[in-house]
């Protein structure tokens, strides 16, 4: 049976929901996800959606399970029981599918790692195969605030 997680609208803040939604679940926290999750993306208003890796499909339908055959490969936190991946392992994923990545969440992210960083990117490791996709967002992850909207 196909269902919907408890809904995000009753809460303050997307970890938070994202905590209790999945909660009891073998999940890792990926992509967009786990940025929210890790806080260095301020988030989507009324997002419902939450991206993780899974061993076997879940029975959600508003979850977007990427199926993997083990959690070995994934460099992941446990954050009080949340599986969550870590800041280098969400970048990478995205910029490994980057014709379909969220570059807005991506740049804003990366932004934000920059600049809590000194105003550099000391500390993140990206894959050989990411690099010529990171150079293309390294320039806007720097200028994103400076941006005039």
């Amino acid at each position: 049976m196909i269902m919907q997680t408890i809904s995000n609208r009753t809460y303050l803040s997307s970890r938070e929901w994202m905590r209790d939604a999945i909660r009891g679940e073998d999940v890792i926290l990926r992509g967009v996800s786990a940025l929210d999750y890790l806080q260095l993306f301020v988030g989507y208003l009324d997002d419902g959606n939450i991206e993780v890796y899974a061993t076997s499909k879940g029975s959600y339908e508003n979850i977007d399970y990427r199926l993997v055959d083990s959690f070995d490969r994934i460099e992941y936190i446990n954050d009080g029981g949340v599986l969550c991946s870590t800041f280098n392992q969400a970048v990478n994923d995205l910029l490994a599918d980057f014709d379909n990545a969220d570059e807005e969440a991506l740049a804003n992210s990366l932004s934000n790692y920059y600049h809590s960083n000194n105003r550099s990117f000391a500390g993140l490791y990206i894959r050989p195969e990411n690099l010529e996709h990171f150079e293309y967002m390294r320039e806007w992850a720097v200028e994103y605030y400076n941006e005039d909207y």
